[in-house]
């Protein structure tokens, strides 16, 4: 049995593991993301040190966030920006000497789940992660596809609804079709019914518009409506794109029964409001379910199948 190392970088916490060969999780931890450069570094190699000196270790696969170029470049890094520009795989080989791969933290998810989760059975799809951004992973034939640029799978930035003044305001990461956006659009709609009261209650929590719809709220029902229309739309023209096998949702939202049913609902509708498109054959949309762990898993999937 062979093992890995898996690290998965977020912006706040870096979780990190020892895995087997076929994907089981024998051990992991997490720790507070460093901001600064160097000691973001001194702490992935404390990492690595930590599991060899315990373990005969095959690889180590890193996932984080960004625009990750095949020999480690990092175009960016998401919240950590002092990382911008760097070669991450450079900048630790000369004190790990261990191979080493860099993947894309959505990519590291959709990889995840073709290995041993939901969409293990499947050869081609694509998967989204719906968090403060839309993430995404395409796969096609058992492997990540990257692009020319290494930027396919950033779903997030589609135009969902056109805006002359500002293109970024109708991307689907900010008209809706993310947690924040899903929250900023429900807590307009209330600050607009309640524009008599000083400091109407902010929500925070994704999970309580949902509550409030299943109770018949008429604000947080059009608020819903419109988050599924326009993420169903999205998903809808991908399918067009690349007529996948399935489509793989995960991130914290989509761990509701609520979410998975109305966003079923609204994919179904779209697909029979137009009789032109009814021959278009819709996929099975399924949950992620390796949830928090996909990170780890995917970043050694990819170590064991590239380094």
């Amino acid at each position: 049995m062979k093992k890995y190392i898996g690290i998965d970088v977020g912006g706040t916490t870096i979780k990190h593991g020892l895995l087997t060969d076929e994907g089981e999780i024998l051990s992991k931890n997490k720790l507070k993301t460093p901001l600064e450069k160097n000691q973001f570094l001194n702490t992935i190699v404390d990492i690595v040190t930590q599991y060899r000196s315990q373990d005969e270790i095959e690889a180590c696969g890193i996932s984080m966030p960004g625009v990750i170029e095949g020999d480690g470049f990092l175009t960016t890094a998401g919240a950590l920006k002092n990382l911008y520009g760097i070669n991450l795989i450079k900048a630790l080989q000369k004190d790990v000497a261990l191979p080493i791969t860099v993947i894309n933290d959505a990519n590291a998810a959709a990889l995840a789940e073709h290995w041993i989760g939901a969409a293990k059975a499947y050869q081609t799809y694509f998967g989204l992660v719906l968090g403060t951004g839309v993430g995404g992973g395409i796969i096609i034939n058992g492997d990540i596809y990257n692009g020319a640029h290494s930027r396919a799978g950033e779903f997030g930035w589609l135009i969902a609804e056109p805006n002359e003044e500002n293109l970024e305001f109708g991307t689907l990461n900010f008209q809706g079709a993310t947690v924040i956006g899903l929250l900023r659009v429900y807590n307009e709609a209330l600050s607009h019914q309640n524009d008599e009261i000083k400091s109407p209650v902010v929500v925070d929590n994704p999970r309580l518009i949902f509550r409030q719809a299943a109770g018949g709220d008429a604000i947080a029902t059009r608020v819903l409506d419109h988050y599924f229309y326009i993420l169903a739309k999205e998903i809808f023209n991908l399918i067009v794109a690349f007529d996948p096998e399935a489509v793989i949702i995960g991130g914290g939202i989509s761990n509701n029964e609520d979410f998975y049913k109305g966003l079923q609902a609204k994919i179904k509708q779209l697909h029979q409001q137009h009789d032109s498109v009814r021959p278009i054959q819709l996929p099975p949309v399924l949950l992620a379910q390796l949830r928090n762990d996909a990170g780890l898993i995917g970043a050694v999937y990819h170590a064991k199948t590239h380094h």
